[in-house]
């Protein structure tokens, strides 16, 4: 089954989010799609279109041609020389901790000035001597500290004038990297921390602080591991990097395409199955690869034109992308990296934090699940003719071999008791040993170096990222404006801990807005999430609250990043793909309000049978709230009836016995309604025929 296989139907027009409610057709004896491959000209296109929308929403993407051979092979050769530099270092050990950070960061500037663009429209030739200047000078920051290390570590904040300069350079270069990386919004939201940090004795009210001189901060920014080479490019040097490597393996070998045929053989024929397989495969790749909108423009350009030919109109096909894709990066094991920033930050073993998300990201999954099917029953889609679609044996045992890294790698990480960083190297290893098994996946010696400068490349903008973020957090540590927000929050809130986590909610969807998922989590995490462990809510669940808000900001409008990528590729409208998909995702914004209230839900400590209980419980819970969502159960659903089942879903979560009770007793009632209306429906057509 090849991934590049499409749909076709003379149905393919859109149709409109609400049509099922306007009308009663039934419509559900539409014949199941079958897949034919799509002319050249209609793939080309479509990956035409693809690639606009990553080089509109994704900065990352906009990587610049390199027709200059003897450039080609220098930034090759970096690329090659970084992943394996970092692949050494996990096996035999790092330099000193300063030394190796500083080292990761100029090898990643180094790369971004010869790759990116400083403007979008900036031509072939103008370019080269100031951006290789530009790439030269990030080597600078690393020297200096190699040549200087042990006077830096010995001065104890006694700052010269060169190590004033060298730090400006660094802090300018990691901001214009950014710029040129992720777009505006880091950098924006860096500069104005600086200057937050500097006239902190001009702010007014909460915002006072004492203020510091530029030496102070470039100080902070520079010499210590609190700032640009802080725990975010600790991570990124270390665990990030090399499960980046991994997933370039990964890919190399065709692990894409059997995501996805694995997925269109488990779903696609069952109804919306084009919808459901987008779910499942952005799901997985998300986990993987780490950036929501690279998942959407990849995916997405094979699984929405079948959401669309299967009846699904442009807007809701792109928010089903856009919300799996999001959803990736709460995903156990990888959790698109940020479960390994998480781990460092708040103290605990990585398999504490994978383990703890398990529960919650199958919820969400079975809710963006239940609300594509109940789409589908409401409009009357069917999905894949079964003909057209590969079996699941059929693709195991084409490519099924390339799941045994996967298999390796968690034995490694949660039962062989050896480290993170072993774990990730071996796998690497147990990767391309894997994928000389079938010629289909077998890779060469040119195969290997190609996949090693394609995880650097990968890992660019996590790097540039997490450097820019160092310097908000720089700040937020040397000003305490964190124990401030915090106290803020919580005065807001009058202590109460409903409000407290709606105010943290807000606070997350704002702070978020416009950043990919690593940074927008160590932001959110750095500000909001003390609001939380001031009232008693311990660190992990109060850093999982605000990672899932902090991903959430990615599809929630005006500024939905992954959401606008996805109508980018559907030909949708951005505000209103934004908006499907942040609908798609309701149910998934009460889970972190469940495990708040109810920390079992994360599996931690609890018995078995309690255990089985609270996640059967969510899981109906959460199906209600799906039903709630989609306003369809057997048929269209009143609008007064959809908060009633939303409410008694919810109040069933609870632990009083009471509230279990009367929300069950709501549910049931709006049930019951809905099983009398079909029924009297059916019998009203019955007699028509």
């Amino acid at each position: 089954m090849s991934r590049d296989a499409r749909t076709t139907t003379g149905n393919s027009g859109e149709h409109p989010e609400d049509r099922a409610a306007e009308t009663d057709t039934d419509t559900s004896g539409r014949e199941p799609l079958t897949l034919v491959p799509d002319s050249e000209e209609d793939r080309r296109a479509q990956e035409k279109q693809a690639s606009e929308a990553a080089a509109k929403y994704d900065a990352e993407s906009r990587i610049r041609e390199t027709h200059w051979r003897p450039l080609a092979l220098v930034i090759s050769a970096v690329a090659v020389f970084t992943a394996v530099y970092h692949m050494y270092t996990a096996y035999f050990g790092a330099p000193p901790t300063l030394i190796h950070r500083a080292l990761h960061v100029s090898l990643m500037l180094f790369l971004v000035f010869l790759l990116y663009p400083p403007t979008r429209r900036s031509k072939a030739n103008w370019w080269r001597i100031p951006d290789a200047a530009l790439a030269l000078l990030s080597l600078v920051p690393w020297l200096y500290i190699w040549l200087n290390y042990q006077q830096l570590v010995l001065q104890a904040g006694r700052f010269t004038a060169t190590d004033a300069l060298v730090a400006t350079l660094l802090v300018v270069l990691v901001l214009e990297a950014a710029r040129r990386v992720t777009g505006w919004a880091l950098p924006i939201l860096a500069i104005l921390f600086i200057l937050f940090g500097m006239f902190g004795r001009d702010m007014p009210g909460l915002l006072r602080h004492r203020g510091f001189d530029w030496d102070t901060l470039s100080y902070q920014f520079f010499a210590t591991t609190e700032g640009i080479y802080g725990t975010a490019i600790g991570v990124s040097s270390t665990y990030i990097i090399l499960f980046i490597l991994f997933g370039a393996f990964l890919a190399k070998s065709g692990m894409s395409q059997l995501f996805n045929d694995l997925a269109l053989a488990i779903a696609g024929q069952t109804r919306g199955g084009p919808a459901k397989v987008a779910t499942l495969a952005s799901g997985l790749m998300g986990s993987i690869n780490g950036s929501a909108i690279a998942n959407v423009v990849s995916t997405g350009a094979f699984t929405i034109p079948l959401m669309k030919k299967v009846g699904y109109s442009k807007n809701f096909s792109g928010a089903v992308e856009a919300s799996s894709s999001v959803g990736g990066q709460i995903l156990p094991p990888i959790m698109g990296a940020a479960a390994f920033i998480m781990a460092e930050t708040i103290g605990v073993p990585y398999t504490t934090v994978a383990l703890a998300a398990i529960v919650p990201a199958m919820l969400y999954y079975i809710s963006l699940i239940a609300q594509i099917h109940l789409r589908a029953t409401r409009l009357g889609l069917k999905g894949i003719s079964k003909d057209n679609l590969p079996a699941v044996l059929t693709v195991l045992k084409e490519r099924g071999h390339m799941l045994l890294p996967l298999v390796f790698l968690l034995y490694m990480l949660f039962f062989s008791g050896r480290t993170i960083l072993y774990s990730a190297l071996l796998t690497i290893l147990v990767t391309i040993a894997c994928a000389t098994l079938r010629k289909t996946s077998r890779m060469n010696f040119r195969d290997i170096l190609q996949a090693l400068e394609d995880g650097t490349r990968s890992a660019i903008g996590v790097a540039v990222a997490c450097a820019s973020v160092g310097i908000i957090v720089g700040v937020v540590t040397i000003s305490g404006f964190g124990v401030t927000l915090a106290s803020a929050i919580v005065q807001l809130s009058g202590g109460v801990l409903f409000w407290t986590l709606f105010f943290t909610m807000i606070a997350c969807l704002v702070l978020g807005m416009g950043l990919p998922s690593i940074p927008a989590y160590i932001v959110t995490a750095t500000m909001a999430a003390p609001a939380l462990t001031q009232l008693g809510v311990e660190p992990l669940v109060a850093h999982l609250f605000v990672f899932y808000f902090g991903l959430f900001a990615n599809i929630t409008p005006p500024v939905a990043l992954a959401a606008f990528a996805a109508a980018g590729v559907s030909g949708g409208r951005p505000m209103a793909t934004g908006g499907a998909a942040f609908k798609l995702a309701g149910a998934g914004i009460v889970i972190p309000y469940i495990f708040v209230f109810n920390p079992d839900l994360l599996l931690r400590d609890v018995s078995f049978i309690d255990g089985v209980w609270v996640v059967t419980s969510a899981i109906v819970a959460v199906l209600l709230l799906s039903i709630a969502l989609e306003g369809h159960f057997m048929e269209p659903m009143s609008w007064y009836l959809r908060p009633i089942i939303a409410a008694g879903a919810i109040m069933m979560l609870n632990t009083n016995l009471l509230y279990d009770l009367i929300g069950l007793g709501m549910v049931l009632a709006v049930l019951a309604v809905q099983m009398i209306k079909a029924r009297q429906n059916e019998n009203l057509r019955i007699k028509a025929i």
